[in-house]
């Protein structure tokens, strides 16, 4: 939902659009949906292999389905979920490509909610990746997120106001036929497009 909205509120600024295939359960359910919104928008877009964290990190996200704890984001269990410095991987690798390219900025849809248990999502190293980003490249790359301190259900609003179906969206960790609805980024789903007055679209199992 947030790159997704993401990717429509910028879109007038976005020159190329990265995703990473890293082995979690729900890959296979959320690539499609960037390769059909990248297509529509007419911004390219690249599918970028990360199998070594599959294969070497610990994270319950990457052991399959039955190891996706459920509840709240709050829950102290949904620390399992965390794999580790992803996003600062990922960055890299998008800062690498932004430089290669000529371009100055990338983006990454984190938010306020995302703080409770991912520290790759804080303000925090926020700051202090674009500071690294700035430092180590010669065309002084630069990390925006505009979402850093808004909630998901904000981010939702943001993206009624544009018109994004979220129908064309995946979250769910557990990565089904349908949401499971019970994993943490399912009941957060629902807050928030609950929030932002959105009619759930969601098939989720029964």
């Amino acid at each position: 939902m947030d790159s997704t909205t993401l990717l429509y509120d910028y879109q007038d600024r976005i020159a190329l659009a990265l995703s990473f295939d890293y082995g979690s359960n729900h890959n296979a359910r959320e690539l499609p949906f960037a390769a059909l919104h990248c297509q529509r928008l007419g911004i390219e877009h690249i599918v970028i292999p990360l199998s070594f964290m599959g294969k070497y990190f610990k994270s319950s996200l990457l052991q399959g389905a039955d190891a996706i704890p459920e509840g709240h984001y709050e829950d102290e269990n949904m620390r399992s979920t965390v794999v580790p410095f992803r996003n600062g991987i990922m960055l890299s690798i998008a800062v690498g490509m932004a430089e290669s390219r000529g371009l100055g900025y990338v983006m990454m849809a984190n938010h306020g909610g995302d703080h409770t248990i991912y520290p790759d999502c804080t303000p925090e190293f926020v700051h202090a990746f674009d500071q690294a980003a700035e430092a180590g490249t010669f065309v002084k790359v630069h990390l925006l997120s505009p979402y850093t301190n808004l909630t998901k259900g904000e981010i939702a609003r943001r993206g009624k106001e544009i018109g994004i179906d979220y129908a064309e969206t995946w979250s769910c960790y557990k990565g089904g036929e349908h949401h499971c609805g019970r994993c943490g980024t399912c009941v957060e789903r629902k807050e928030a497009l609950a929030e932002a007055g959105i009619e759930d679209p969601t098939e989720y199992e029964l």
